[in-house]
């Protein structure tokens, strides 16, 4: 078996050429020959395996008489040669390895004579070698930086000079130092480019034909000139000349290369070195293990030969180190026999046998107990201790940390001494008095003066001023240079690039627009008032998500751990295209977690000016914040631009936005949480901040939970952890609570997966349907939730009790579809105002064309009716009639003096009077919704709500029951029914409306026109980006500054000194 294994080891033989070739049969015979009188000369196996024991510690006597790995005596040595075996018969796997290491030897030598980068030989280039992989040093880092290149490791030069990354590199493979001339060309290319032609070689790894190894013949020789004798690869060197040059290198014919570091130009005496010696040096050439392992001559105890072997490593002869175990059963040091195998392959050094380094286990429990209970003895001068090897490396340490504080003691005194012997050590001008400064400087300020008196007419100001800018010129300090130049001109102060981002934003400047005034008022006052784009763009990058550091307890679920996320794309690994639409124009968004985290950090004001009104103690308030989240999600109905160019994109948008409500904090030492922050304006649409923008239909129910999706996934997973925020300079504990309230009728049918508006169920809060609420309009209470309409679906989608559809659709009360959003039960007040404005408007024209009195008008009457309504509403209340019902529209008309008009129109005194009540408890039951807290403005009418509701339901049912016998419109339903509920239950309903989202729909468009593009996935990035920094409490804070802007212009351009812009110039100063 092991003759076997011998024979077929292929790749790592080092058989010539010619013995693999099919039809050179007399080279075979010539190697034969060759082989039986070169063994005359060579040692034979058997005498190769008492050195191998001398290398593991065992003396040549006591080495056993071993036979050949294949069973073969010495004495049958001829025999095998004409027998026409192969080399590896006769040399074993041992002597093949100690080939294979002295051809890995002399490789490596050869590439540290050389240059990485250009691969000409070192001692030919003057000045200094450097390091590959180092640090760059003082000289080279000083020089780059003059040339404003701030890198500071060679690797990183190296691959934006030459475009070669060296990181990587193996010292068997590549070389690990550069020529002087490769520095130069690095240095004069300022780190980041190169003016020279060098040309990277391709290193390449050893083989047979390494043209190292064995370098071609040089041009001359081919040109029918005497034939040389080449010289012979590393191999089959059979002697060694006497007189040789101290570790020179043959790398040529009549070439000699001396190794890198080696100084000695005479010959060298040098004997032959014995095979294990050599070994050795050749072993610890590609460990380098020396400094990292222990030597077995730490031992203190004499141990048995045999044992103390079992603990060492079979490469490095050192005590094994992270011990892994091949599977033959060899042991190894972890770091050796990687290295090893990435040199020589995957192949045991022991047995030669298969040994990848995915084959390495750890060895025994009781075997590595035992290693680590060896006794060492401490090589420290003076110490003598004996210690185990597990403890060992902490003993070493413990004196390193000794010498340490020793050198450390001893530098001070020293520091101490050289401070005394001259007085007080020399102090930076900037850190002493005036009068100090005035004492160290006079000589200088005298040769300035003599200097502006003879050249400048005596304007030492200017002297000075200009020193000091080319002294910042020359420092690259190019900012602080255009400021003092700007000062020197006589240009004046710059606005705040904050106050110039405010101004931008809420004037809805595009960049080019923005250019073109800062352009303008540059060259029309000669002062550069606003900022230039590049210093708002950095600006903006504070405001936006992305860029505040944060952490989750515990981390968020199949969420990204990454803090440094801005906009991205919301289809989330969709196909290319959605509905004949480029997927990278249809949907942006921030991830949900950056974005509340920046919200917060928007507010951080706010917050720690609530911590101090609180009167609560800042260190004691680090964890306990609870955070109030409204989420809102609207449709924009049509938005297709009738211009421009560029991929089609579906004509209706989705927007999905958040506001913060409300902060609140439990101190350590309180029982009850404390309110610290309040929006003030909560359904304003600067307080409602865009999370995601969407080109899709909100009734297209399936590309809007897919867009949807990972929101929902991020805000579950927040629900689960908390958010640990810097705030105040103070790590903080967040925890969020989501509502999402900000839905019309629509949107949460759509949602929760019921069917849509004119179904027969009729309520997105209860159970009723449409006959049924009409019958009893306000006993009911809400009874349906996220989770039944979950089990509900389920049941629709399955049927587990066979039945017909009608009976399915009434046990599953009208849902349809699966949910997957959760919503929270409650009444938007924006939209319910809206739907019952348009049923006042219809009972309007009812009772102008007296309905209660005929059957079924026709439609020709109706249009008429609508017509006289209009008319009258426009000529006495100036309301022009709209196409659809919006909320400036509906709060005009449901006002007292809207019903007086429309009275006019009605015949009938009685139907006037019944308007009129119906109007008046339609104001009285209004406020208890749409109020903030309706506790507060409007306790009355909420103590008697519940009797004004009464009271509007018989009025329907009896006076208006020709409308509303056995039918209800969905918005007065809630009105009449779940008011009262939801106000105990939330305290509010007018807080939690969607109306902020609502009002933002007017900027998407203003956003979109003023980032108007070409490509469409730029642009919608564009319209998220401002609509974000539009909300930004910061810069509404700039918003002040906006309105004086124009002043600030004029008094630049036409200076009239007066206090009002001093005060101006000094608080844009203090921005």
């Amino acid at each position: 078996m092991a003759e076997e294994s011998l024979e077929t080891d292929g790749p790592r033989s080092s058989m010539p050429a010619e013995l693999h070739h099919p039809h050179s049969k007399y080279s075979q015979w010539k190697f034969k020959l060759f082989r039986v009188k070169s063994m005359e000369k060579a040692p034979l196996p058997s005498e190769t395996q008492p050195e191998k024991g001398a290398l593991l510690g065992i003396s040549v006597t006591e080495a056993p008489n071993i036979e050949l790995d294949n069973g073969v005596a010495p004495g049958s040595v001829m025999k095998l040669c004409l027998g026409g075996k192969s080399k590896e018969n006769v040399e074993g796997p041992g002597r093949r390895v100690d080939m294979k290491l002295q051809e890995m030897d002399t490789h490596m030598n050869h590439l540290r004579c050389l240059c990485r980068l250009c691969g000409m030989v070192l001692r030919k280039v003057k000045g200094p070698v450097h390091n590959v992989h180092e640090d760059l040093d003082e000289s080279s880092k000083g020089a780059l930086r003059k040339m404003g290149c701030k890198v500071t490791s060679w690797p990183e030069v190296i691959l934006k000079v030459f475009k070669v990354d060296v990181t990587e590199d193996t010292e068997s493979v590549h070389p690990l130092s550069f020529c002087h001339r490769c520095w130069m060309a690095a240095i004069r290319g300022g780190g980041v480019c190169s003016f020279s032609r060098t040309r990277v070689p391709e290193w390449k790894p050893h083989s047979s034909l390494c043209h190292l190894c064995s370098p071609r013949k040089t041009s001359f020789q081919r040109t029918g000139r005497k034939r040389r004798k080449a010289i012979p690869r590393a191999q089959s060197l059979a002697k060694r000349t006497r007189w040789d040059h101290g570790g020179s290198i043959a790398v040529g014919e009549r070439r000699a290369l001396r190794p890198f570091g080696d100084r000695h130009h005479t010959p060298v005496l040098r004997g032959w070195r014995k095979p294990i010696t050599q070994r050795e040096q050749w072993v610890r050439n590609i460990t380098h293990c020396q400094k990292d392992h222990l030597s077995t001559k730490l031992i203190s105890e004499k141990l048995p030969v045999d044992f103390l072997f079992s603990f060492t490593c079979l490469v490095c002869d050192h005590l094994l180190s992270d011990p892994v175990q091949s599977a033959c059963g060899h042991l190894f040091c972890r770091s050796c026999i990687i290295k090893y195998t990435h040199v020589l392959g995957p192949h045991c050094p022991a047995c030669n046998l298969p040994c990848a380094p995915d084959d390495l286990t750890l060895p025994a429990k009781a075997f590595l107990s035992a290693l680590l209970s060896l006794p060492l003895l401490c090589p420290r001068s003076g110490c003598g201790k004996q210690v185990t090897l597990d403890s060992f490396k902490a003993h070493c340490l413990g004196h390193e940390l000794d010498e340490k504080d020793a050198n450390e003691h001893s530098s001070e005194l020293d520091i101490y001494l050289l401070t005394n012997k001259g007085g007080r050590p020399r102090q930076h001008l900037l850190s002493l008095t005036r009068r100090a400064q005035k004492h160290r400087l006079r000589d200088l300020k005298n040769q300035v003066k003599v200097f502006a008196d003879k050249e400048e007419g005596g304007d030492l100001k200017s002297v000075c001023l200009t020193l000091f800018l080319l002294a910042l010129r020359s420092g690259n300090e190019h900012r602080q240079a255009d400021e003092l130049e700007a000062l020197m001109q006589g240009r004046g102060f710059g606005l705040h690039p904050a106050v110039c981002l405010a101004i931008r934003v809420n004037t809805f400047l595009s960049c080019s627009q923005y250019h073109k005034m800062y352009r303008t008022v540059k060259a029309t006052s000669g002062r550069q008032i606003f900022q230039p784009l590049h210093t708002l763009r950095a600006a903006e990058k504070e405001l936006l998500p992305g860029f505040h550091q944060f952490e989750w307890q515990p981390a968020l679920k199949n969420v990204s751990t990454s803090c440094n996320v801005g906009i991205i794309n919301g289809l989330s690994g969709w196909a290319s295209s959605v509905d004949d639409a480029p997927a990278d124009t249809i949907t942006r968004r921030f991830r949900y977690d950056v974005a509340l985290v920046s919200a917060l950090k928007d507010l951080e004001e706010d917050i720690m000016e609530g911590l101090r009104e609180s009167g609560m103690e800042d260190s004691a308030c680090t964890s306990g914040f609870n955070v109030m989240i409204k989420e809102s999600c609207d449709g924009m109905g049509d938005v297709s631009e009738k211009h421009g160019g560029g991929p089609v994109v579906p004509e209706k948008a989705v927007r999905y936005s958040f506001t913060i409500m409300s902060v609140s904090v439990l101190a350590d030492d309180e029982k009850e949480e404390v309110t610290i922050f309040t929006e003030p304006k909560p359904n304003s649409e600067l307080s409602c901040k865009p999370l995601c923008l969407t080109f899709v239909d909100e009734s297209d129910h399936e590309t809007l939970t897919a867009v949807l999706s990972p929101i929902v996934a991020e805000r579950k997973a927040m629900k689960e952890s908390r958010l640990i925020l810097s705030m105040g300079g103070l790590p903080r504990s967040f925890r969020f609570h989501f509502r999402a309230t900000g839905y019309d009728e629509k949107m949460v049918r759509e949602m929760e997966g019921l069917e849509a508006s004119g179904s027969t169920y009729i309520c997105t809060l209860c159970d009723s349907s449409r006959a049924e609420a009409s019958q009893n309009m306000v006993l009911h209470s809400v009874t349906r939730s996220h989770e039944e309409n979950l089990e509900r679906y389920e049941i629709w989608r399955t049927n587990p009790f066979s039945e017909s559809a009608d009976e399915l659709r009434d046990r599953v009360k009208g849902v349809s579809a699966k949910p997957f959003m959760e919503t929270q039960p409650t009444l938007d007040a924006l939209h319910c105002d809206i739907g019952n404005a348009t049923e006042f408007y219809k009972i309007f024209q009812d009772e102008i064309g007296e309905v209660y009195k005929k059957v079924n008008p026709s439609r020709e009457e109706r249009r008429s009716w609508r017509a006289a309504l209009d008319k009258q509403l426009r000529k006495k209340m100036k309301l022009k009639p709209v196409m659809r019902m919006n909320g400036n529209y509906a709060r005009r008309l449901m006002t007292q003096e809207a019903v007086e008009v429309v009275c006019e129109l009605v015949p009938s005194e009685e139907r006037r009077e019944a308007l009129r009540e119906l109007m008046r408890l339609y104001l009285q039951m209004k406020p208890v919704w749409r109020a903030t807290c309706p506790a507060k403005e409007c306790p009355d009418q909420l103590c008697r709500y519940s009797f004004n509701s009464q009271s509007f339901a018989d009025l329907l049912s009896s006076t208006f029951k020709y409308r509303y016998n056995g039918k209800i419109t969905n918005y007065l339903h809630k009105t009449l029914a779940h008011v009262p509920e939801i106000i105990e239950r939330d305290g509010s309903i007018g807080a939690w409306a969607s109306e902020g989202n609502e009002s933002a729909n007017k900027l998407f468009r203003r956003f979109r026109k003023m980032n108007a593009r070409q490509s469409k996935a730029f642009e919608l990035e564009d319209v998220l980006k401002h609509h974000w920094l539009y909300t930004s409490k910061y810069l509404q804070k700039f918003m002040e500054a906006h309105k004086d802007s124009a002043k600030a212009l004029q008094a630049t351009i036409d200076p009239i000194e007066n206090q009002d812009d001093e005060d101006m110039s000094l608080e844009v100063n203090d921005f």
